[in-house]
């Protein structure tokens, strides 16, 4: 027999919610070749990801400025401004997280985040009172795609395999996630999601 899903587990940036470091720093620097240097060189995704690992920003930081002092205002602006890197909602997700919820679709969420960011985002966002439980990179010292996020994910949602779409936007974090029993679904848009839901029997 085919467990039929009873869940859904959601990824939080670029899935529910919009993120770009590119939306705080092109506020910032007003020439384009020399804001592509900037974010190629001095603040990147791969410096950010130290955040959702774990690190403290102070310390991130202050390497940083180290490293790049020339560039020590435009770094300084970073975790003060960080909201600013999230415009605001994935077109569509807000609502259908609304519907999930009106139908008494458990929800749950796995996501790569820093544990200082997500004590200041979390409050903007109300749709997360709607999730039973949140599993926090930063919080926790373990990133998707290692094993061990989504053995304690699954753990602490009381998941059995089989049983929960996994929503996100990268291909080795999904594919991750169905080698612990998840169904998977790279993001692709409100309606592909929708489209997988309806076909799950979810909505």
């Amino acid at each position: 027999m085919i467990t039929p899903l009873k869940a859904v587990v959601f990824d939080v940036g670029n899935v529910l919610y919009d993120w770009d470091i590119r939306y705080l720093y092109s506020k910032l620097i007003d020439t384009p070749a020399d804001l592509e240097w900037f974010l190629a060189n001095v603040v990147t995704p791969n410096w950010h990801f130290q955040h959702d690992e774990g690190r403290a920003a102070a310390d991130t930081t202050s390497e940083l400025t180290t490293a790049f002092p020339d560039h020590a205002e435009l770094i300084a602006q970073y975790v003060p401004r960080w909201l600013e890197t999230i415009p605001g909602p994935m077109p569509g997700m807000i609502e259908l997280v609304d519907e999930l919820a009106a139908k008494d679709v458990p929800l749950y969420a796995i996501t790569n985040f820093s544990a200082e960011f997500w004590l200041r985002f979390m409050p903007t966002a109300p749709v997360f009172g709607h999730f039973r439980d949140i599993v926090v990179s930063g919080v926790e010292r373990m990133v998707k795609p290692s094993p061990e996020i989504y053995t304690l994910a699954m753990q602490r949602f009381g998941l059995a395999p089989g049983e929960a779409m996994f929503i996100d936007d990268r291909a080795d974090n999904v594919h991750a996630g169905e080698a612990v029993g998840l169904i998977g679904h790279i993001f692709d848009g409100e309606p592909g999601v929708r489209a997988a839901l309806v076909a799950a029997g979810l909505l």
